[in-house]
């Protein structure tokens, strides 16, 4: 937290009143019709309940909305596939700011769309840019993000209900493990899941969130991420007993 507090002085300067907006990047997508949700997940609805002037000729907007918990850019919480771990709400702020290591698998996601990060890809990432630290956001960036918007090519299916055409990268069961006991306190992927379309088990799901490490998913823009050095923020709404929840993420470049 302390290394938090001092970066965010940094950006922000002691005497300015604004934010250096030129580092500040939005790493999440608009819930809107087009927002991805996974094909058995209820999908984001808008109503308008007043959108003009009222009675009294003044201005009145108000909209309700619906969806899933996990769809868009959005948090699972460790409960979503560990018992008795922790509800979104319980997650500590602490654990969702942290400094971001950008581990890039976009050369073997280009070559096998089902392609699970593994822990060789993790040492390697190592050797070249140094140990993952504890407390970490780890973001795995697969290139898939440049599909969002067309679930045909993002997800390798565009049918409703259906999980068996699903065809995405992932991140492996050795990985999660290894991220694990390097400590991290969050993990996020530019994908609809950690686990790769395939999956069944949802293993990665399953090491991380019984270490209580929840994850972000549908992650946009990490290509204008560095490997490390930026500083993730992700705000998910707190909902009571919540197994996730739509997700604001945004980075401060160093």
């Amino acid at each position: 937290m302390k290394y938090i507090l001092s970066f965010l002085l940094l950006v922000v300067g002691c005497r300015q009143t604004v934010i250096d907006e030129s580092k500040v990047i939005d790493l999440t997508y608009t819930f809107d019709e087009h927002t991805v949700y996974w094909p058995t997940a209820k999908k984001f609805e808008l109503k308008k309940v007043a959108f003009g002037s009222n009675e009294s000729g003044e201005w009145y907007a108000s909209n309700d909305f619906c969806a899933s918990e996990h769809g868009g850019t959005h948090l699972d919480a460790p409960i979503h596939f560990a018992k008795d771990r922790r509800t979104t709400a319980e997650i500590p702020l602490g654990q969702l700011i942290g400094p971001a290591r950008v581990v890039d698998i976009r050369d073997q996601c280009a070559q096998d769309r089902d392609y699970l990060l593994s822990a060789a890809d993790l040492l390697a990432d190592e050797e070249r840019y140094g140990k993952i630290a504890a407390a970490s956001v780890v973001l795995v960036q697969t290139g898939y993000s440049r599909f969002y918007g067309e679930p045909k090519r993002y997800l390798g299916s565009d049918r409703r209900g259906v999980l068996e055409d699903l065809h995405f990268p992932g991140i492996g069961g050795d990985a999660a493990q290894l991220l694990v006991d390097r400590r991290i306190d969050l993990v996020g992927i530019d994908t609809a899941s950690v686990d790769h379309g395939p999956s069944r088990h949802f293993e990665a799901h399953r090491i991380l969130c019984q270490a209580n490490i929840p994850a972000l998913e549908n992650v946009a823009q990490m290509e204008r991420l560095p490997p490390r050095g930026a500083l993730v923020i992700a705000l998910p709404m707190k909902i009571a007993d919540g197994t996730g929840a739509p997700c604001r993420v945004i980075a401060v470049l160093p």
